[in-house]
């Protein structure tokens, strides 16, 4: 198996690795570094629990090659809690019960923080579109667009 040199900002940390150019980025995340809070639901980018943050915008790390995470800046779910945003909406999650199973919590929380980072302004229809790609089959969705709008709100009042 050939290997190539990659370097890239994980979770703010430099990385400079050797992977497979054609392993999917979830398994580099998962196998190679040992971040094991990026899941894999589906495989094939349909249900967004494989969700991290790619140069600022949330993506199913299952449909991305390693090779692409050359230069890149990802966010994975074990960042959240180092950032002001990202634990406030852990916080929310857990305060609005948006959590039960808890295997889609982090892709939904990383599409909520790459939401709130661009617009803290958000409505709830716009909640709702942008977490549309992200499958729950426990919690509903009603409690995480509560989660995510007492975020918006707070952010706001701040």
């Amino acid at each position: 198996m050939r290997k190539i040199p990659l370097s890239f900002t994980l979770n703010g940390k430099s990385y400079e690795i050797e992977a497979d150019p054609g392993a999917r980025m979830i398994d580099v995340i998962r196998n190679d570094l040992e971040l094991t809070g990026t899941k894999e639901g589906c495989g094939v980018g349909e249900c967004g629990a494989c969700t991290v943050i790619f140069n600022g915008d949330p993506v199913a790390s299952c449909l991305l090659l390693a090779g692409q995470m050359q230069g890149a800046d990802i966010l994975t779910i074990e960042a959240m809690s180092e950032l002001d945003l990202g634990h406030l909406l852990q916080d929310k999650f857990l305060e609005e019960d948006a959590v039960q199973c808890g295997f889609c919590t982090p892709g939904f929380v990383l599409v909520a923080y790459a939401l709130l980072q661009k617009n803290p302004n958000v409505t709830r229809e716009e909640i709702r579109e942008a977490i549309a790609g992200n499958i729950c089959r426990c919690t509903g969705y009603i409690p995480i667009v509560n989660a995510i709008e007492k975020t918006a709100e707070h952010l706001r009042d701040a």
